[in-house]
Order: C-alpha cells, then structure tokens, then sequence
C-alpha cells in the first residue's frame, strides 16, 4: 500500500497500519529477494548463514566408538550378572586410541577400552569400569549386565553419510563448524553480508563524542543502530550526520541506497523533517512508500518504503522509538534478506510472569510495555519500566518487554504476561 493509497480518516488523515500488516507488507516485499554468495573457510564462517544444502560427505562417526573407559565384551557374557553373581571374562587385548585393534573379542574375553577407541571386532558392548571388578591382570569380575549396544556409538549414529547435515538458510554456530569439521569439510558456501546504511538527520544533533553544546543533543540513534545492525549480522556503512536541508538529505540518501543493500535514517519521520524523508524515497522512485504511521506505542510515526528493491527505514528521533521500530520492523527485514529460513536465531524466547501494576492502554494500538524481571518467592514478576520515548535510560533499565494488543485497553496487576526477553 502506498502513501496516495493509502485509506484515511473522517479528517483527511493516514489511517494508522496495525503493526502486523505493516510487517507483512514489508517482508511479502521482500521475500523473492536473496543476496549473493560467497565461500568462506570453517574460521570465517561464524554467525553467516548457509546458500546451500550440506549433505554428510563421509559417516561420522566413521566406525563404532565407545562413549566411557571400560572394556569391550560380547554383551551375551554380561548376561544376568550382579554383585553377588559376577561374570568373569579374561583381558586378551588393549585398544589404543588412534588405532583400529588388532585381533577380535570372543566368547569369555574382552578388551581394554578408552572413551573414543575403536570397538574392536566381536564386541558389541562396553562395560564401564565402575561396573567391573578387578581379579588379576588378566581377568575380570563384571557385576552389571550390559546390553547389546551399551556404551557405543555406531558409525553413522551421529550423522550418516549422505544425509543432510545443515540446510540451506541456517545461521552457523560454533556447533554447527564443530560438526562440519567432524565431517571433514573445509569451506562453505554462504550468503553475503548486508549492507546497512544510517543516516542520521538533524540540527541538533552533534556526534556523541563532541562537548554538549546548549540546544544540542548527542547522536544516540547512530550508536545504537550500528551495535543493532552488527548483532543482526550485517555490515554498518554511517554516513554521519546531515543537514535539515533539502539538498543535504536527499542526496545523502541517494548515495546511501545506490551503496547499500539497506537504508535507515533517523529523525527524518517526526514533525518537523517527515515530508523530507517521504519525498526522498518517493524521488527514488517506485514502489516509494508503503507504510508511513503504524499503530504502536513507542514508534508510530516510522517510515517504511522500497526505493526499487532497497528497502529504506525512517526510524523515530526518539532512541526508544526507533529502537523499538528496528526490533518490530528492521530486524525481521534483515533476516528476510540475509537469507535465514531456518529459526536458530530469530526464534525469539518467551517467559511468563505475573504483571507487578496496572497498566493502560489505547483500544486500537500496540503497546509495548518495557520491564524489569525479577525472581521473587519463586516467581518471576514483571515491574514495568515507564517514560517517554526519549529516555534511553528506560532501555537499559529493562531487561524485556510485552505487549498489549489492538483489542486491549489495559492489564490489571497480576495478570500473566509473556515477556521477550531483551539479548
């Protein structure tokens, strides 16, 4: 839906778009869209997601192993054993770790195991050496029955050759490189890492490493969007601060969509510089913007548009706002095009707890309400963190949120809410 189809109210204004239909919009946008792909070293490839399906090239693991120091038996001579009633079988070999063992376990014997070694043949059991009972060197008492397959993994078990061991769109994590490497492979393939740029605008604003200066403030946006953009797993590109101009911006944006894969800027969606950052995205051409207004509370007045194919993102100038913005809308777009289909990271965790105060809310907007938790009398209760979209103090001082929907008009103290906890 763009601005000029926008429906509007009995007074000529821009309906506000629900939250998840603006997101919906967004992302169906999206979806055909995926970034190049490059291959990368096992070293290299922490946190990028995988372009391709990876099939097991070989069994891991390889042969059988045993999983515990032991000895290695036919389990049928650990058949009904006890303390009281215990098999003897004889020592008749030792596996060496790194080496496949020479000879085989029969009948009445067995041999010497450590975790990891290779089970030699004739064995289908390891007996722990908790569960034997030294006679001499050569021989042992096993007080405890082993069943056939105890204390082995099978080659294959872990994952077999052929089988798919990471799909495609799937965030490497250090265990996923760890099994990778089990399998012997050296490089994978995966998607090329998103190009954000942020613009941030204002007068007032002066970098945050600047002496304050009376009517100006410090450029928090920038700071948080970059350390947002980066745990998202894509490349920040900050073309600093611009003018309230019309010059200045527009041609500031112009070069940041031309250089990225994304845009964000800052301030540009309030009163004041909102037509700027509209006719911006507008001249870049279609399909221009397609959502300006949500209903949300902290945030409503984000611009969300697509010059082309690039998405362009007017966050709030409040920090909370936009900060609130990026994890409802940004977020989920740098996923979407990153090439994650798979949730090891944008599954996002949820704990209940009992709501601490009554809290107010707008029939017809989103509510994000920020909070405290705490543990108290073995329950977790959630206290409310409250103040203005402008008080970045409020964020550090929470550690989750939950929200009231379109229908709610408020919660009582007590009641049960679903808190998402803040990484």
């Amino acid at each position: 839906m763009t601005a000029s189809e926008s429906t509007r109210d009995m007074l000529g204004r821009d309906r506000l778009i629900p939250v998840a239909r603006a997101r919906s919009l967004l992302l169906s946008k999206l979806q055909d869209r995926k970034p190049e792909t490059e291959k990368l070293s096992l070293a290299e490839a922490l946190d990028r997601i995988t372009a391709a399906d990876i099939n097991a090239p070989e069994d891991l693991p390889p042969c059988d192993r045993s999983t515990m120091d032991g000895f290695a038996v036919a389990a049928a001579d650990t058949f009904g054993a006890t303390q009281s009633m215990p098999a003897y079988v004889s020592i008749t070999g030792d596996v060496l770790m790194g080496i496949i063992p020479a000879g085989a376990v029969t009948r009445g014997t067995c041999y010497r195991i450590p975790t990891g070694g290779v089970v030699p043949q004739g064995s289908d059991a390891v007996v722990m050496f908790e569960h034997t009972v030294p006679v001499d060197e050569k021989m042992i008492e096993i007080v405890k029955p082993a069943g056939s397959g105890s204390n082995i993994i099978r080659k294959g078990e872990d994952i077999a050759r052929g089988s798919l061991a990471l799909p495609s769109g799937w965030r490497l994590r250090p265990s996923d490189l760890g099994l990778l490497a089990g399998l012997g492979i050296t490089e994978v393939d995966v998607f090329r890492q998103l190009s954000v740029g942020i613009i941030s605008t204002g007068d007032e604003i002066i970098d945050h490493a600047q002496p304050l200066v009376p009517g100006k403030i410090r450029n928090i946006n920038a700071v948080t969007a970059r350390a947002l953009i980066s745990r998202c797993g894509a490349k920040v590109h900050d073309y600093g601060i611009v003018k309230d101009t019309e010059a200045s911006f527009f041609k500031a944006v112009e070069q940041a969509v031309a250089e990225n894969d994304m845009v964000l800027f800052s301030g540009g969606s309030s009163v004041g510089v909102r037509d700027l950052g509209e006719q911006a995205i507008e001249r870049l051409g279609p399909p221009g913007i397609l959502v300006h207004g949500v209903s949300l509370k902290p945030g409503k007045p984000v611009i969300i548009g697509l010059a082309g194919s690039t998405p362009v993102f007017g966050l709030p100038g409040h920090p909370v706002s936009a900060m609130v913005c990026f994890d409802l809308f940004v977020k989920p777009a740098i996923h979407s095009l990153s090439g994650i289909t798979h949730k090891t990271d944008t599954f996002e965790p949820v704990i209940s707890a009992r709501l601490m105060r009554n809290i107010n809310s707008a029939a017809g907007r989103l509510d994000l309400v920020r909070v405290q938790l705490v543990r108290e009398n073995g329950e977790r209760c959630a206290y409310p963190v409250l103040g203005r979209s402008g008080a970045i103090s409020t964020m550090t001082r929470a550690n989750g949120y939950f929200l009231i929907d379109e229908n709610s008009q408020g919660l009582l103290s007590g009641s049960t809410v679903e808190v998402y906890p803040y990484s």
